[in-house]
Order: structure tokens, then C-alpha cells, then sequence
């Protein structure tokens, strides 16, 4: 019969074994059978007894407690991502995250520089839109026409739901071929998601308490229950300047964020794929490539 595998106790110990001695004050000296530390000295620094690490890291003791893990992993001084990792292997949720991050880390902008001829834009966890190229404002005009409150996609969707016609979701109208409410509950049960990995995040708090107040469809959806990320969609765009343009919208998280980066595409040899080509041609592209919307403009301005 086969066993179930020991990720905590592997885990648990291949980070005490390379965790050097020095990093807890201990001196270098005395002789040691095996790197890193003993487990009497993570046992103390965890305030948990040797016995009970011996089996923990043996697998026979397989439900330690969030208090244990989070000592645990203080006294491993673990990163978020291990420390996450951990509770994970104990079949424990992570520690609630902070705030929502706005933050583009430079590899991101790098990123969005080399997608200089992809339509890109970022937004964070909660979806408010905080970075976009010169191709996203070629294709779906210039998010500081939109509108949406805080700047969010998922409040800007809501805005416009009962009036499409004349207040399009973009700068000009966008339409889902899912159609527009398989997009909300898509985006509202990613929505969910970062809201439970966020809950002290007053400002998502916020933004999500107002729509169960005032959108009846937002309020239907929130408590369906649904939670699983966004995955993409297909989109037509009625473009000013090139006309209808149907496009691929796909998703990238970068790794070590909570960020995603929306991209469009045309498909291959297609009048779309031509379309495309005609907005880069009539869009400067050099240089830095990534705009970010005034750092001082309020949640309820309409503008970006």
C-alpha cells in the first residue's frame, strides 16, 4: 500500500539543516554530524519540545497546529513565500496577507517594456488598474477616459452594466463574446479571492461594501459562492480609427506577485492581425513604454 509522502517533515527539515548556526547567534565552533542546525536548538528558538519535532519531521505527528507553524517558521526565518509553502504542506491556510500591493517591481516593468508591441496593462490583486504601455491606450483608448471608481475594472464593469450603449466599459465599447455577465461573475469571483487572502485591506473592504449596497447583480454574485481566478476571454473592440477588431485577451502573473498583467492579441494572418499592425505603426514606441495613472487622484474621481 502506498504511504502518503511527508512534506512537512522533509520540508521542515531541509530548512533547519541549512540554516547555519551563526544566523542565531550560536558560535561557529564545536563539532557537528550534520549542517545547519540541531533540533534542540530549533526545538528552544520555537518554544515546541524536541520530542514533538522528531516527530514532526519523522511524519508521525501530522497535524500541527497554525501556532506551531508560525513559530515554526519565526524561528526559521522563513519568507512569506516559504512561510506560506509550510502552512500549505501542514494543510493549513497561509496567515492572511496585508494590503493589496500596487507596487510594479522593476522586473515588471521590464517585462511590459519588452511587450512594447503587445497591448499591456497592469492592475493589481483587487483589479484597479496601476500601469499600462502605449498599445493598451492605442487599442482600448486612454484609461483616464474611463471612469471606473478607484480605477477599478470590476467597480467600472458594474457602472456601466445598465447603460452599456452610451457609458462603455473603455474608452469605447469592449464586448465580452462570453457575454458581459459570464465577464462580471468571472471577475467577481477572482474578486473573492484576493478579498479572503486580503481581509484587512480597508480599501478593498471599502470598494466591495459599496457595490453590495448599490448593484443588486453584484450582490447576486458575490455570495454565489464562486471563487477561481480569471482566466482570459475573447473581446471585440468597435475601434474609432480601425473598426471592429476582435482580440485575445490572456493573463500573466509574474512570479513573486499578486499582479496581472492583461495582454491582446490578434490571431495570425487575420483583418484583426491588420488592424493591430496599423495601430503600431501609428504609435510611437520608443522609449519607456509604461504610464501609471496621478498617484494623487482619489477613489471616487472618475477619471484615472
Amino acid at each position: 500500500m502506498a504511504t502518503t509522502m511527508n512534506h512537512f517533515g522533509m520540508t521542515l527539515r531541509g530548512w533547519r539543516e541549512r540554516m547555519s548556526p551563526q544566523d542565531i547567534g550560536l558560535e561557529a565552533g564545536g563539532e557537528r554530524r550534520v549542517p545547519g542546525l540541531r533540533r534542540e536548538e530549533l526545538a528552544r528558538l520555537a518554544g515546541i519540545s524536541v520530542d514533538y519535532l522528531v516527530l514532526l519531521e519523522q511524519g508521525r505527528a501530522r497535524n500541527p497546529s497554525a501556532q506551531v507553524v508560525t513559530a515554526l517558521a519565526r524561528a526559521l526565518r522563513l519568507a512569506p513565500s516559504e512561510r506560506d509553502h509550510l502552512f500549505r504542506c501542514a494543510q493549513l491556510a497561509p496567515p492572511s496577507a496585508g494590503n493589496v500591493s500596487r507596487h510594479i517591481p522593476a522586473s515588471v516593468q521590464q517585462l511590459v517594456h519588452q511587450l512594447g508591441a503587445t497591448p499591456a496593462g497592469i492592475f493589481a490583486a483587487d483589479w484597479t488598474l496601476i500601469g499600462w504601455n502605449k498599445m493598451w491606450t492605442a487599442t482600448a483608448g486612454d484609461p483616464r477616459a474611463y471612469g471606473w471608481e478607484g480605477r477599478n475594472l470590476v467597480a467600472g464593469m458594474f457602472q456601466t452594466r445598465a447603460n452599456r450603449d452610451r457609458d462603455p466599459i473603455a474608452a469605447w465599447p469592449v464586448w465580452s463574446w462570453r457575454g458581459s455577465e459570464a465577464e462580471e461573475e468571472d471577475l467577481v469571483a477572482d474578486l473573492r479571492l484576493t478579498a479572503a487572502a486580503h481581509p484587512q485591506d480597508e480599501r478593498l473592504a471599502s470598494l466591495v461594501e459599496g457595490m453590495l449596497r448599490r448593484e443588486p447583480a453584484f450582490t447576486r454574485l458575490w455570495f454565489n459562492g464562486t471563487a477561481t481566478p480569471w482566466a482570459g476571454d475573447r473581446k471585440t473592440i468597435e475601434h474609432p480609427r480601425v473598426g471592429d477588431i476582435t482580440l485575445d485577451v490572456d493573463v500573466l502573473m509574474p512570479a513573486g506577485t499578486d499582479l496581472r498583467i492583461l495582454t491582446c492579441a490578434a490571431a495570425a494572418e487575420t483583418t484583426d492581425a491588420e488592424k493591430l499592425d496599423a495601430l503600431r505603426a501609428a504609435c510611437h514606441l520608443q522609449g519607456n513604454s509604461l504610464t501609471r495613472p496621478d498617484p494623487e487622484v482619489s477613489s471616487p474621481d472618475r477619471g484615472l
